[in-house]
C-alpha cells in the first residue's frame, strides 16, 4: 500500500489525522455537553464486559434513543478515523492485527487517562465499543483502497 499513496496524499492523511485527534481529546476531555468538565473527587469505572452496553439497551426507552445512540453507535464512530488513518499515514501498521490492537491500546490510554483524571468513566464497554470502531475504519479503508485498485486496474486496461 506504501507505494499506492502520494506523498500530498500522506501529507493530507497526517493533517487530518491530528485534527481528528485534536476534536477526539476535546470530546473525552473537554467538552461541557458531555459532561468533561467537571471532575468528580469519585473514580468511576466499569470492568463488567457487556455491563453497560446492556443496561443502555435494557433502559433505551427511558434514557431515550439519543443518549443511546452517543454511547453505543458514538463510541464506534469515534474511533473508525484511528483505524481508517492510522495505516494510510504509517504504512508498516497496515495489518489487521496492528490496527486491532493499536485500537485497544489507544482505547485503553483514553480511559485510563479519564480513570485517573476522574473526568468520565473508565469503561471496558467503551474499550470494546472503541477497538471494534477502530477495526471498523480498517475494514473500510481496505475496501476503499481495493476499490481504487481495481479503478486503476480498468482503467490501465482500456488503455
Amino acid at each position: 500500500m506504501k507505494e499506492r499513496i502520494s506523498g500530498w496524499q500522506r501529507v493530507g492523511s497526517q493533517l487530518v489525522f491530528i485534527l481528528y485527534l485534536g476534536v477526539l481529546f476535546y470530546l473525552l476531555f473537554f467538552s461541557e455537553r458531555y459532561g468533561r468538565t467537571d471532575a468528580t473527587e469519585e473514580y468511576h469505572y466499569n470492568l463488567v464486559l457487556f455491563k453497560e452496553i446492556r443496561r443502555f439497551y435494557q433502559y433505551r426507552e427511558i434514557l431515550g434513543i439519543q443518549s443511546v445512540l452517543v454511547n453505543l453507535v458514538g463510541n464506534v464512530v469515534a474511533f473508525m478515523p484511528f483505524g481508517f488513518f492510522l495505516p494510510v499515514i504509517w504504512p508498516k501498521s497496515a495489518r489487521f492485527l496492528f490496527v486491532a490492537f493499536g485500537s485497544f491500546l489507544f482505547s485503553l490510554f483514553v480511559e485510563t487517562v479519564q480513570l485517573i483524571s476522574k473526568v468520565g468513566t473508565f469503561d471496558v464497554d467503551d474499550m470494546f465499543l472503541n477497538t471494534l470502531g477502530g477495526i471498523l475504519g480498517y475494514f473500510l479503508m481496505w475496501l476503499l483502497f481495493l476499490r481504487r485498485m481495481a479503478l486503476q486496474r480498468r482503467k490501465t486496461a482500456a488503455q
